[in-house]
Order: C-alpha cells, then sequence, then structure tokens
C-alpha cells in the first residue's frame, strides 16, 4: 500500500504506527506487496489494541476504510471469499494448531498467535476442570455446615448464596457473579469457612487476589469485616485468610518479562484461590493465572459479569458467563449428592457435564431494593431498554435520581459548581486525615471519557477554579492543602497501587504537607509526597478508574456527543457505584445511544467453551 495512503490512515486515527509496520512486515515476511494482506494484518494489529482478541473478517470484508478524496482513491477491505483465498495461500497465516505468525480459524477469524494462544490454552484448562467434580465429601458434615452458614429465608425461593457454596465445594473451576450489594463478598467469606469446616483434617492453602492493588486492598478489608460475623467458631474465623494481594504480585513477576515465577510447570501450592473483580481481568493474565493454579485444587472467580471489560483485550469474564445467556442457578441438580436438600427446582439432568453447572448469578440485591429506582435503572440498562430508562428517570419517584439535560460546556460548569464545592467540602474542612479521607470518599464525579470539555482533564481543572475561587483550596503549586490523587501504577515498596486514591494534608500548615491514602483498620498511611509514584489529580476520574469502588454521591457526566466508548456496560458500571444518590448530566440522545450500544468484542473464547457438550 503506497506511503500517502498509510500516512492518510494513520493521521485520521484509523490505524496506529504499530499497526502500519506491522502490515509491512507481514508483507515482507509474506514475500509480497499485497494491500490485503497488508490491511488483514494492519487491521488484527488494531483489534488487539482495541480490545478485541481477533479480527472478525466477515465483519469487515468490503468495508470502506477510508473514503475518496481528491486525489485519493478509497481503501476498502476485499470480499471476504477473495481474503480468505490471499489469506489461505500465505504462508505467514496458519490453523489452529500451526506455528505462524496469523492464525486463521474455521469461523474467518484471524488471530495474532499469541492471543490464540491464550485462548486456546485458556478455553482448555476452564473446561478441563468444569468437567472435574470433587467427589469423597462427608455428606452429613456439609449438610450440617450449609445449613448454619447459609440458612433458607422464607421469603427467597432460591438460596443462591447456598447454590453457590455447594458449587464451590464439588466444582474445580466455580464463577460467581452478581452486581453491587448481591453480596458476593459475604458469600466468599462464607464459602472459605465452608470449605475449612468440611475438609478439617487438611489445613488447606487459600490465596486471595485480584487485578489492582485497590481492588485486592478492598477485598482483604471486606473478607476481615464480614468474617468476624460468620456463626463459626473462632479456630475457623482464624484459617479464613484476609489477605488478599494483585495477581501480578501472587503470581510473582518476572522483572523485565511477561512471564511469572509461578506458571504451568512451577503452579502455586494452592488449594483454593479465589479471583475477586474477575471483569477487569483480561485474556493473557487469566490464560497465565489458571495454568498456575494446581488442576486439584479450587479456582473461584468472583465478578460483575455486567460491568465493563478490561483495559487490554478480552471480554473474559463475559465470554465465560455466556454473555448472560444463563439460567439464574446451575442446571445441574447437587440434590442427590448431599442427600436431598432441595436447592434446585425444575433442574435438568443432561448426563454431560456443562459449564454452567459451574456458574452461579446472584440475583438478590441487599442494596437496592426492586422498587428503588437505582436498580430499576441498572435493569433497564442490562436489557438495552432506553425507553423503560427514560420513563423512571420522568416519573421522579426517586428522589436520590437526578437528571440534568446538559448540552453545552457553559451548562455543565453551571451545573458543576455547586456540586464541588457541596462535594468537596466537607473533607476540605477536616483536619483530622482519617476522617478527612472517609469524608472525601463520598463523593466522585464520574467521567465517560478523559480528554475534551466533558472529560476528566476539564473537570478536574474546573475543580479546582471552583474551589480556589471559594478559598477551600489554594493550588498555588503542585503539592497544597486538599489536593486529591490517584495512583495510575504500581509500587510495592511503598505499598500503593493502580487505582488508589488519596488526600494531600497536614492540618493548615502548608509547611508539612503529606500524602495520606487509607490504612488497615481504619488508619492512614502517610508519605512524603515527593516519593509518589504517578500520579493524577483526582476531583473527577473515569468510569473505568472507579471500577471496585463506591461512594454515597455520584455524579455521572456524558460528553456532548456520542463516542463508541459508550456502551451500556460503562453507563451500569458508573450508576452502580454509588451507594445512595446519582446525579446524571448529559443529553438524552448520547445516553440513549449508549444503552442501546452493547460492548462486542470480537472474540473466539465463548464458541470455545459453549460448543459441542458445553452447550
Amino acid at each position: 500500500m503506497k506511503n500517502s495512503y498509510t500516512t492518510y490512515l494513520n493521521n485520521k486515527n484509523m490505524l496506529t504506527y504499530i499497526d502500519l509496520h506491522f502490515g509491512r512486515f507481514i508483507n515482507r515476511l509474506a514475500g509480497s506487496n499485497d494491500p490485503d494482506i497488508f490491511l488483514a494484518a494492519a487491521l488484527v494489529s488494531n483489534a488487539a489494541g482495541n480490545g478485541d482478541v481477533c479480527l472478525d473478517l466477515e465483519s469487515f470484508a468490503r468495508k470502506v476504510i477510508s473514503e475518496e478524496g481528491e486525489e485519493r482513491k478509497p481503501v476498502a477491505c476485499p470480499p471476504l471469499d477473495l481474503w480468505l483465498e490471499k489469506l489461505g495461500r500465505a504462508q505467514i497465516v496458519g490453523r489452529p494448531g500451526d506455528y505462524r505468525p496469523l492464525v486463521l480459524d474455521g469461523k474467518n477469524r484471524l488471530y495474532l498467535y499469541r492471543y490464540w494462544n491464550y485462548e486456546k490454552r485458556l478455553s482448555d484448562s476452564i473446561k478441563l476442570r468444569a468437567a472435574d467434580n470433587i467427589e469423597g465429601m462427608d455428606i452429613k458434615l456439609l449438610i450440617n455446615v450449609l445449613e448454619r452458614l447459609f440458612p433458607d429465608n422464607p421469603d427467597e425461593e432460591v438460596n443462591l448464596q447456598k447454590i453457590a457454596a455447594v458449587t464451590s465445594v464439588f466444582k474445580r473451576f466455580c464463577v460467581i457473579s452478581g452486581g453491587p450489594g448481591t453480596g458476593k463478598t459475604t458469600t466468599i467469606a462464607k464459602i472459605l469457612a465452608l470449605l475449612t469446616e468440611v475438609e478439617p483434617g487438611k489445613k488447606l492453602k487459600i490465596y486471595l487476589c485480584a487485578p489492582t492493588g485497590k481492588a485486592a486492598a478492598r477485598l482483604s478489608e471486606s473478607i476481615r469485616s464480614t468474617k468476624v460475623n460468620i456463626d463459626c467458631s473462632e479456630n475457623v474465623k482464624n484459617l479464613v485468610p484476609e489477605n488478599a494481594y494483585t495477581i501480578h504480585r501472587m503470581l510473582k513477576t518476572i522483572p523485565g518479562s511477561s512471564r511469572f515465577y509461578h506458571n504451568a510447570d512451577n503452579q502455586l501450592p494452592a488449594d483454593v484461590v479465589v479471583v475477586d473483580e474477575a471483569s477487569m481481568v483480561d485474556l493473557a493474565l487469566l490464560a497465565k493465572l489458571i495454568e498456575a493454579v494446581p488442576g486439584k485444587a479450587r479456582l473461584i472467580l468472583v465478578g460483575d459479569k455486567d460491568q465493563l471489560a478490561s483495559v487490554e483485550a478480552g471480554s473474559v469474564l463475559g465470554d465465560i458467563c455466556n454473555r448472560g445467556d444463563l439460567p439464574g442457578y446451575p442446571a445441574k441438580s447437587y440434590q442427590a449428592l448431599i442427600g436431598g436438600i432441595d436447592l434446585v427446582v425444575d433442574c435438568k439432568l443432561s448426563g454431560k457435564p456443562v459449564l454452567s453447572d459451574s456458574i452461579v448469578v446472584l440475583q438478590k440485591n441487599y442494596r437496592f431494593s426492586e422498587s428503588s429506582g437505582i436498580g430499576s435503572l441498572s435493569r433497564a440498562v442490562n436489557n438495552g431498554e432506553a425507553d423503560t430508562f427514560f420513563d423512571i428517570l420522568r416519573e421522579k419517584t426517586d428522589e436520590r435520581i437526578v437528571w440534568e439535560e446538559i448540552k453545552t460546556r457553559n451548562e455543565l460548569n453551571c451545573s458543576l459548581e455547586k456540586k464541588i464545592v457541596e462535594g468537596y467540602r466537607g473533607y476540605l474542612d477536616i483536619d483530622d486525615p482519617v476522617a478527612a479521607l472517609d469524608s472525601f470518599g463520598r463523593f466522585k464525579i464520574l467521567c465517560a471519557i478523559n480528554k475534551g470539555p466533558f472529560g476528566v482533564d476539564a473537570v478536574n481543572g474546573l475543580s479546582e477554579s471552583v474551589l480556589a475561587k471559594k478559598r477551600l483550596i489554594n493550588p498555588s503549586g503542585r503539592w497544597y492543602r486538599g489536593r486529591p490523587v490517584l495512583i495510575k501504577g504500581n509500587n510495592y515498596d511503598l505499598g500503593l497501587f493502580n487505582g488508589d486514591m488519596g488526600i494531600i494534608t497536614g492540618g493548615r500548615d502548608e509547611e508539612n504537607l503529606h500524602a495520606f491514602f487509607p490504612g488497615d483498620s481504619g488508619t492512614a498511611r502517610k508519605l512524603a509526597p515527593g516519593i509518589l509514584p504517578d500520579h493524577d489529580t483526582a476531583y473527577a476520574m473515569t468510569v473505568h478508574k472507579s471500577q471496585g469502588s463506591e461512594f454515597e454521591d455520584v455524579v455521572l457526566i456524558l460528553p456532548e456527543k456520542d463516542y463508541p466508548v459508550l456502551t451500556r456496560e460503562l453507563i451500569y458500571t458508573g450508576l452502580t457505584r454509588t451507594t445512595g444518590k446519582i446525579a446524571l448530566l448529559g443529553t438524552e440522545s448520547v445516553l440513549r445511544n449508549a444503552i442501546l450500544r452493547k460492548t462486542e468484542r470480537a472474540s473466539g473464547l465463548r464458541d470455545a467453551l459453549w460448543e459441542d457438550e458445553y452447550l
């Protein structure tokens, strides 16, 4: 392809420099100068950069990449049959199982080899574990412990937390999904106590982990506070671990490498591994994690299948959960296994191991009732029901929900000024760091994008300006009293991780400022500002960065125009960050489009897991 065309594609942000270089590299390896081979390679590289595991050739065939210009012909992908013919003849393209730079499968999906390999390894591991039931349990003991830890509620038709517990006992691979407020952490804490009790002769080696430092810290705190109230002995409580790690720290990174110390050849010495916030885990990381977990150990993934997918390639939890097309509880009946406890009703017995036997979706929300506005809005978003969503907004029956039609930057600024002062005045008036952190964590402004007048950068600038005008802060230097900071990377030496939020404070003495971050058991960690790793000012943050966090009061800002990043998963994630109130700022057209747009990442994982006997 001519340089003038590739330069144009790059200038229009259609392909990156890496995509273009990869396309040329593949063409050279193929010994050709075929523009269709170039496009296939460049597009599969671009797809991986945008979160897709592969390139769906059918959806790109005949697609116009750039329109005709004054001195430029249009650039379009070839017809599918021609494209497949050319790729089939190219030596650099292999079939599944071949070791080639590109892999073309039987459903016209083109992969970079490493992503095909990750997907194959992960799907094979999941299917093996899902088909391997754990036997030899003391059923009488199990029944007694289940009844004590997971008592039935007469108001609930099915005790899904008990279903999740039984699944974790008998399956080596288990997924527990559910939205915020459905009791996932409480269920996990009780499950760990259950496993400890039903295998009394074995001191289980249990690992707790999460994809980010912030998520790991939240998991630790949640388990610590929850297990105190579990109906079991102090000895059992002491055996339930409460220290969680990032996945990278648990597997032990090898400096200068993408590999880990713990891998398929050197597995973790684990009996149980729990992965929280699993929706944030990408394909490559989960493939490496599952291979590092012994085949006879229990692997429990916990997360919200409806949340935003990982930043890196894949929508793994969504694919594992068949994009939500699941029964509310496992199809397999455990009734016979546990002596007649009626756990499931109207269940099917297929005679085959099915992946749905390993997946439980918690449905009862302990935070938002069935009639609550935020719960109803969340369900409407998940179902893509934009009309229902706006009907709920217009009814105005829940005072915790505010909707403002905001079209211009001036309207946004006017709306935000009062919210910024009311939301942040509290912590800025507090000298005690612990109390200030607690107050700061109650309110947050969330944006869908980083740049532009409705993005994080602009809103952070506005927040500083508004608070300075009210003389609540004095941002005359980089470090000023009250500046909120959001850590952007992991620093194990300092114990600070990507997503951690803190504040700069130190009483009223501007000369004696320190950075304070939440510590264990209601304490605050004190650090010199100058040693902080890469970070941003954080009056506002993106919805992506907010995953795993909760705030009493949330303002969710949508941009003035539509962007591909605006999806129902993003809206759902933003909505469900609140434990109390939410204000939605934006235009109806942009919000409606977002609710109707579902994240679709090209991948073969769902087919690999759910085809054949797994359907």
